[in-house]
């Protein structure tokens, strides 16, 4: 390799790299930022009609273009399969759990389920080897789990066990979309245009029950949290993410998920004020002690 096309590669990798260091800091922090939305006035069906209105309108020409026949080139029973997935349902559980349960249990809670539901589904329906890294890394997530459930249950605000459930809830529904996805050969971007365009439904029923008028907070509260919710969460950080996962390869790729957790639990500490207590800090740390087994692969050999 010629020392242009090797300084041309390194520059992409550390781009590739950089972009996934910022897709995963959209993805850790908006449970952060969702909650301190709804805890300063605004309700989930608020970010909702923000997420799906702004990427919505954002990503429909592109909708349209693919044909509106085809459902943005995905079939109708597709798109609509993963719009439960990835739409309205799974964002609604998100939202209103954030609501009721610290922005640290969103992060680790959803992300663990997604990974444990990752890696049966993919033996399941591809098969793939179950290894005893794969075995000890779902395990840290469950023992996680049964950790801030029982934190929950314990904890003097009864409505954390139900943001809880939410989060769990979230995991399920959000497990399945990746792996369908795959199955189906489907391009993420072209998915995501889709999901957002259909999950735009729900606006009239905001419209028509949830909407309480544009000065239930200052303008650039709301503008914020738009952008925040359809443009940074829908669009770019999907974006860099499926742009820096192909430059980067599986093994590389799949190490960065496991720092969601990580900066949610941390950046809720000065934000949001929200202190986990010892049962919570054990919950947390072996899901994301459990996710980065789960999610750590040795990168292929460069050929001799």
């Amino acid at each position: 390799m010629s020392e242009v096309n090797k300084s041309r590669e390194t520059r992409r990798w550390r781009l590739a790299f950089a972009g996934m260091v910022v897709a995963m800091l959209i993805f850790g922090s908006n449970f952060v930022i969702s909650r301190h939305a709804v805890l300063n006035g605004l309700t989930s069906h608020d970010l909702l009609a923000m997420r799906f209105g702004v990427a919505g309108l954002l990503l429909l020409p592109g909708f349209l273009a693919r044909g509106l026949t085809t459902c943005g080139g995905v079939g109708w029973g597709r798109g609509v399969t993963l719009a439960m997935m990835s739409g309205f349902p799974m964002s609604f559980l998100l939202l209103t759990g954030v609501t009721y349960a610290p922005a640290a249990h969103g992060a680790t809670i959803g992300p663990g389920l997604v990974t444990v539901i990752s890696i049966i589904g993919s033996v399941v329906m591809f098969g793939a080897v179950i290894t005893r890294q794969l075995v000890l890394g779902i395990a840290g997530v469950l023992l996680g789990l049964i950790c801030l459930g029982i934190a929950g249950t314990t904890h003097t605000n009864p409505s954390i066990l139900f943001g809880d459930l939410c989060f769990v809830g979230v995991g399920l529904i959000w497990g399945m979309y990746p792996l369908l996805v795959q199955l189906w050969r489907l391009d993420a971007l072209k998915v995501t245009s889709v999901v957002a365009v259909l999950s735009m439904a729900y606006l009239p029923f905001y419209a028509l029950f949830f909407f309480r008028g544009f000065d239930v907070a200052p303008w650039w509260v709301i503008v914020l949290h738009g952008l925040n919710q359809g443009v940074l969460n829908v669009v770019l950080g999907l974006w860099l993410w499926s742009l820096a996962a192909r430059a980067l390869g599986p093994a590389v790729a799949g190490r960065f998920p496991p720092t969601i957790p990580v900066i949610g639990t941390l950046l809720g500490i000065p934000v949001l004020g929200e202190i986990p207590t010892g049962l919570q800090v054990a919950g947390i740390g072996l899901i994301i002690s459990g996710l980065f087994i789960a999610s750590w692969r040795r990168s292929a050999r460069a050929p001799a």
